[in-house]
């Protein structure tokens, strides 16, 4: 691992603090970064001391076979595009005192899940400023940051030029993005830890704690734990799209592997989750715990140092059936199960990217039901999507 100070100070480059032993772009071997951030520019900004800038502008293309039904979302279409990313970064990685803010809008689309207008999702998720923290790191080894901070939790991150793939996969509808908080960080030697107090899915109540600890065997692999809970329970939705109600209240589970050498990263993980009765029923969305369990691989393979193909395979099921009164938690139903298939083939020279990707979702659901197509029956999707812009 690189140097620790500016890994552990650096989230936008584009790292995840305490996701370090999962993230493809803390790789050493840099041909497996599929979109690398060029370095960031700096400038003296006197009192402030040497500030860090950086940033992204791209745009999408979609097209579906089964378009969801008809609403106001551009996912009731066959065929839309919009801003992916159009962001900037700034950040302080030296000093006692330190900070880093990303503003700007975004979309996040979810395979097998309906989506919004950039401009809606960014209203109504985490707002032009999406995260923004200030650390006090008194060493290189341990520091603490308060603000608005990236989860914890999970192998894909928030915005489509942090990963692999340009849509999240179904795992990832499980899993919290941005919340409101206090982590702390510790780093040393083989083992990385961190652990936060938060408002769980951006739900402005703090009743959640969150941590993870990762543990490089060797330059080549890495195994990682993470975890996080609703130490009480939430009733309400706080934001439109951010906050899921359910999930809000649930426990979760992940733990993997990373296997990352010559030009090949793998990441295969599990992933469980369970929300209980007493939430549930509070929530008026059913009457017993209910869980999912999960499973997915992540891979990428860098042909050249220009072009990579990434691929992602994933299935989870939602526990119960639909008649004993167990909670839609996976979007497909109780009782259900479902997997995917994702090819993201991508280009980047320098700060130029391109690329594309095909999906393929099926699930398996109680009769009568779907979860995408015009009169909501169809139980698979196919997807393509292209993305392209500029990182500088």
């Amino acid at each position: 691992m690189k140097n620790s100070k500016k890994t552990l100070s650096s989230r936008y480059h584009p790292i995840f603090l305490a996701m370090l032993a999962v993230s493809p772009f803390a790789m050493d071997n840099a041909e497996a970064d599929p979109l690398a951030l060029p370095s960031p520019l700096t400038f003296n900004a006197g009192p402030l001391g040497t500030l860090n800038v950086q940033g992204v502008a791209s745009g999408y293309g979609v097209w579906q076979d089964n378009k969801f039904p008809s609403s106001s979302n551009p996912g009731s279409k066959s065929a839309s595009a919009d801003i992916s990313n159009g962001m900037v970064m700034i950040s302080k990685n030296s000093g006692l005192v330190q900070f880093a803010v990303q503003a700007g809008a975004y979309n996040v689309m979810t395979l097998g899940a309906n989506y919004a207008s950039t401009g809606t999702f960014t209203q109504d998720t985490f707002g032009a400023l999406p995260t923004g923290y200030i650390e006090i790191a008194p060493n290189d080894h341990f520091n603490v940051q308060i603000g608005k901070l990236f989860t914890l939790i999970g192998a894909e991150y928030t915005f489509s030029y942090q990963n692999w793939n340009i849509a999240r996969g179904l795992l990832w509808g499980q899993e919290n993005a941005v919340n409101k908080g206090i982590q702390l960080n510790y780093s040393a030697g083989p083992i990385t830890a961190a652990v936060s107090w938060n408002d769980g899915f951006y739900s402005n109540r703090f009743n959640w704690m969150s941590g993870m600890v990762s543990w490089a065997l060797d330059k080549q692999n890495t195994l990682f734990v993470q975890g996080g809970g609703n130490l009480g329970h939430t009733d309400y939705a706080y934001s439109s799209i951010a906050t899921t109600p359910l999930q809000n209240n649930e426990a979760i589970v992940d733990a993997g592997y990373t296997y990352s050498g010559g030009n090949l990263v793998v990441t295969p993980y599990m992933q469980y989750t369970s929300v209980p009765a007493s939430a549930i029923q509070a929530l008026g969305a059913g009457s017993k715990t209910t869980s999912t369990l999960g499973g997915a691989i992540l891979a990428n393979y860098s042909l050249t140092d220009k072009i990579s193909l990434a691929g992602r395979v994933e299935y989870i099921s939602n526990s119960g059936s639909a008649t004993d009164g167990s909670a839609n938690l996976t979007g497909f139903g109780a009782g259900s199960h479902a997997w995917s298939l994702t090819a993201t083939p991508t280009y980047q020279d320098g700060g130029f990217f391109a690329r594309a990707e095909l999906s393929y979702v099926k699930a398996s659901m109680a009769s009568g039901t779907g979860f995408a197509g015009t009169s909501g029956l169809a139980k698979s999707q196919i997807r393509g999507m292209v993305e392209t812009g500029f990182m500088f």
